[in-house]
């Protein structure tokens, strides 16, 4: 990394951003959603005092959550592994669920008007848990492990558009450059309005230069408040509050307040996490779905809930061969599968209706810049139709699910439509450790996709020809121009029309299934303060404490 003189300030692009919202042009969610990716609301802390008043400091927390399989953090895929580490490991934003994008290790960051150029201000005081200081090198060194592509499963790459050297598969020479101490200057080769957002996101855990890869709780080191103390896959993980290390954040942010936190693993049925929480065996349960919300209530545990833009995507993988075959690769075929399914009865039936109904292309109307283009088609006779003349109207498809209770009671549903259809399929419904290790490579299957605040980085993480999450085969120069121009547009107005062009050509491909917006909840036992249901299933554990 190269060290040099500071450059003349950055001049924020929020003076539209900010007319736009006083007109009534933006609501308040898209005007947080931007302005935080833009530097404001930047330092704000997030728990209120009243809040921290409530709070009797000490106890065991217990959460019922899967405990997976735990990996270097650039390559995680699930936000379970991000909140068995966010104890100790920490981020440089965190999105906090009103939609405000809060600075975490960085106290505040600056970008130009077209988002080429940022700056980042990094907490003073911010120690690490072996006593080194947190500096700009420390930052400097994540973003050449998050731009290294020779890593299988980083993910971060994609999200570094701009900064990334596709040629050389690692971060650009001259992208980072280090100021001083606690100043960071980027400069992007094309615009990214998505970078701060992509840095709240859960495989953007900030790590010690120590650590190489592997696992991060043998290595232990972060700034943090908590300890990693155990991690037993598919059993528990423990964290304890490190009391020989004061948390840097206890004075802007407050806590931590909790003396040891638990998670706990009771599978993917619901009805075992039901009984745990009968059995005073649980204090929160990380998700509740479906017809077992309204059990929780029943059994008088406080429930909190919030809008999000976490979905199912049914899809079809277009370079998955089948007895030698490529039955996917045709965009026919996959708009047939689309024409036969009906969003509103997956939302029923998969989801108990708790959600929106949605169109086939994963942007939301909670999105910025979110396009409406009506309801997705459906209809039966021409899938079938479209089919046959595919020459696929025998071929029978394996739609495969994970063996839990949303996700296959909307595989059940999709199912069942296209028999109905006339369209041959069987269900294949595979346990947690089968399902979570082979996520991507399914040729036809349903997966889980979580809230994002912003459509351009959902669209950049799932359908960009060189995602690494790009679990569809998708692969389109079209829609990769437009969505670079997408990512250089911060006013949602301008945006929007790419953003049409962007999700009509996700149902004209009919490159996914996606039915519904999900409504998400989560349980509690009352006793908790600081534990609402976030939209994208992060826990913050520092903000957590037992009610006085």
């Amino acid at each position: 990394m190269s060290i040099r003189r500071p450059p003349k300030p950055i001049h924020l692009g929020l003076s539209r951003l900010a007319a736009q919202y006083r007109t009534c042009q933006l609501n308040r969610r898209d005007f947080l959603a931007m302005a935080g990716a833009f530097g404001m609301f930047a330092t704000a802390p997030h728990q209120t005092r009243a809040q921290s008043s409530q709070i009797k400091p000490g106890g065991t927390l217990r959460i019922q959550q899967n405990v997976f399989a735990m990996k270097d953090p650039r390559t995680f895929d699930w936000s379970e592994l991000g909140n068995m580490t966010r104890g100790f490991l920490e981020y440089l934003v965190q999105q906090n669920a009103d939609g405000t994008l809060q600075g975490m290790l960085l106290e505040r960051w600056e970008t130009n008007e077209d988002a080429t150029e940022y700056r980042f201000y990094l907490r003073r005081g911010v120690v690490w848990n072996n006593g080194d200081a947190f500096t700009s090198a420390d930052v400097a060194y994540n973003f050449e492990r998050w731009g290294d592509s020779t890593v299988e499963g980083n993910s971060m790459t994609q999200r570094l558009w701009g900064l990334f050297d596709p040629a050389s598969g690692q971060l650009r020479n001259g992208a980072v450059t280090i100021e001083d101490d606690h100043t960071l200057s980027l400069r992007l080769s094309t615009p990214n309005i998505a970078l701060i957002a992509d840095l709240s996101d859960y495989p953007a855990a900030v790590v010690h230069p120590s650590f190489e890869g592997g696992n991060p709780f043998t290595h232990g080191i972060g700034t943090g408040a908590f300890r990693p103390v155990k991690h037993a896959t598919g059993e528990r993980c423990i964290l304890e509050r490190n009391i020989e290390h004061r948390w840097w954040g206890e004075a802007i942010f407050g806590g931590p307040y909790l003396d040891r936190v638990e998670f706990i693993d009771y599978g993917t049925d619901p009805s075992s996490w039901i009984a745990a929480a009968e059995n005073g065996e649980i204090d929160l349960l990380y998700d509740s779905v479906g017809n077992f919300v309204d059990v929780l209530d029943v059994l008088g545990w406080t429930r909190t809930e919030t809008e999000s833009a976490a979905t199912s995507v049914i899809r079809a993988n277009a370079k998955a061969e089948v007895e030698g075959a490529t039955p996917y690769a045709q965009a026919a075929v996959r708009r047939a599968l689309a024409l036969a399914v009906d969003n509103q009865t997956c939302l029923e039936l998969g989801y108990s209706g708790r959600g929106l109904v949605a169109g086939n292309d994963h942007v939301a109307p909670m999105h910025p810049g979110f396009a409406k283009l009506g309801t997705a088609n459906y209809d039966p006779a021409q899938a079938r139709s479209e089919l046959e003349a595919a020459g696929l109207k025998d071929f029978e498809h394996e739609l495969v699910t994970l063996d839990d209770e949303w996700l296959r009671n909307t595989g059940d549903a999709v199912a069942a439509q296209l028999q109905d259809a006339g369209i041959a399929v069987r269900r294949s419904i595979q346990p947690g450790v089968r399902y979570w290790n082979n996520w991507q490579s399914y040729p036809f299957s349903v997966t889980e996709w979580n809230h994002r605040p912003l459509g351009v980085q959902v669209l950049s993480l799932a359908y960009r020809s060189t995602a690494v999450w790009n679990e569809t085969g998708f692969a389109s120069e079209e829609f990769d121009g437009l969505l670079d121009r997408a990512m250089a547009l911060s006013d949602a107005d301008e945006r929007r029309e790419i953003m049409a062009e962007l999700q009509r050509i996700l149902r004209d491909e009919g490159v996914i299934i996606q039915p519904y917006w999900r409504k998400l909840y989560n349980h509690h036992n009352g006793r908790l303060v600081g534990a609402e249901r976030h939209p994208s299933n992060e826990i913050h554990l520092h903000q957590i404490g037992f009610r006085n």
